[in-house]
Parts: structure tokens; C-alpha cells; sequence
């Protein structure tokens, strides 16, 4: 039987030091508790960094819950009824989720394979990508030598609807979240951009990185806003969320 599995992607934006103080302590705690959530096979509460994302200094207004679930069913059940995720959004002033299935995959986090691909690949599709990494000590500082360029290198690219970096420690944990109108116009960025281009080699060439994952998704779903617009406003219907907002 095919897997039913699905993965979302939750951000939350936080104000006022009261609320940025519990949401930076998030960090620490809620490993334990999603570990309890029935139907999560593979939870992370990670941060971010300024410049949207893409920076050693954090931002401690934004954050992101990245999920996989054993299928939807279970998600819904979590994002409408656990108080968890009930204290996220009422402490949050906006939030912005994608619900996705896995279209391809290489490599490990934490030394495990979170993703099972769930959905063909069609390069024509609107794609999201996840790609994390955890960086040797003795490279850190070669690594994000390169980082600022590659993050002004992307910024006005064709075809790319959203991008931040996120992480679940500063520094030497570092993960990226983009959407894309398609994967050629993807693939196009990442093999045309010099400063991307320059990062693989090197990482190929040095040993970058200790552990590493590249993922593609299918998104299929959203719903909320990042700041005051949903990114994928153009694909989806955002009058009917994916669950009733108001169910109890």
C-alpha cells in the first residue's frame, strides 16, 4: 500500500519581548512534547536568523514547526485540538502553514530518513525544497563566508515565490525552506548561480558538512498569511482553509 505519509510546515511571527521570550523557549522544550503527539514521525521546532533568515544573528520573532505525519488525518487532529499548537497561534500574531507530499529525496537528518516519497515528480510543478545541513567546526567560518552572497543571489530570482533559512542551532545547523513556481525554474538557479555554484563545489570538493538532506515536495494545501499575504495566494483557494479555523 502506498505511504500516506505527509509533511507540513508551519511559521509563526511572535511581538513583544513577553512573547519572543516564550517562543525562543520553545526551542528547548517542545522536542519532548512532540514527541507525544500521536501520528508525528519526525517534528522539529527550529528558529531563524535576521535578513530573513539568512544570517549568524537570530531572529527572535520567527519561527517554524516542520512535521511529518502518518497521514493528514492526524495532522488535522493536531493543528485543530492540541493545546501545543493551540498555545503556538494564540501566542503568535500570524501564522502561515503549506501541507505537502514528497516528490524526491536524498540523505539523513539527525541519522534518520524523515521522508518517504509520496507523489511523483513533475517538473512543472509548483516545488517546495527543503535542504539541511550540519557543518563541520573546522568549515564554519569558510561556510558562512559564502552565505551573504548567495543569499543577495536568490533574492530576486525568477520563479521563487519564498525563501528563509531556519535552523535548530545557530550556526553549525542550518536548514533552508523555498517554493518555487516550478523545478526547472529551480534547477536554473542552482546550477546558473555562480555563488551557488561555488558553495557545492566546495562542499563536494572540502567536506563541508557532516550530514546533509535535499527534498522536494508537491505542496498541496495552505493556509494563514506571512506578512499579510499567503505566497501561494496564486495556486490555492485561500477561502476555504485546509481545516475549519473555528472548530473546537
Amino acid at each position: 500500500m502506498p505511504s500516506s505519509q505527509i509533511t507540513t510546515i508551519t511559521f509563526f511571527r511572535y511581538e513583544g519581548a513577553r512573547q519572543r521570550w516564550w517562543a525562543f523557549k520553545q526551542m528547548g522544550l517542545a522536542p519532548a512534547l512532540l514527541k507525544e503527539v500521536p501520528g508525528l514521525q519526525f517534528g522539529k521546532m527550529l528558529g531563524s536568523g535576521g535578513r530573513n533568515g539568512f544570517s549568524v544573528l537570530p531572529n527572535l520573532s520567527v519561527y517554524a514547526l516542520l512535521c511529518v505525519w502518518e497521514e493528514e488525518s492526524m495532522a488535522q487532529d493536531f493543528f485543530i485540538h492540541h493545546p501545543l499548537f493551540q498555545s503556538y497561534e494564540q501566542k503568535s500574531v500570524e501564522q502561515w502553514m503549506v501541507f505537502m507530499r514528497t516528490t524526491m529525496v536524498h540523505g539523513q537528518w539527525d541519522g534518520v530518513e524523515p521522508f518517504q516519497i509520496t507523489e511523483n515528480f513533475n517538473e512543472n510543478q509548483l516545488v517546495g525544497v527543503i535542504t539541511r545541513a550540519s557543518i563541520r567546526t573546522r568549515h564554519l567560518w569558510r561556510f558562512w563566508r559564502f552565505v551573504p552572497a548567495v543569499s543577495r543571489s536568490v533574492g530576486n530570482r525568477e520563479g521563487l515565490l519564498f525563501s528563509i533559512g531556519i535552523g535548530e542551532l545557530p550556526i553549525v545547523q542550518q536548514a533552508t525552506f523555498s517554493l518555487w513556481e516550478n523545478s526547472k525554474l529551480m534547477k536554473a538557479y542552482a546550477y546558473q548561480s555562480q555563488h551557488h555554484k561555488e558553495v557545492v563545489r566546495r562542499t563536494r570538493a572540502l567536506g563541508w558538512y557532516s550530514e546533509e538532506l535535499f527534498a522536494r515536495f508537491l505542496p498541496y494545501a495552505t493556509r494563514g498569511s506571512w506578512q499579510g499575504e499567503n505566497p501561494l495566494a496564486a495556486f490555492f483557494s485561500i477561502s476555504t482553509p485546509i481545516y475549519p479555523a473555528d472548530q473546537a
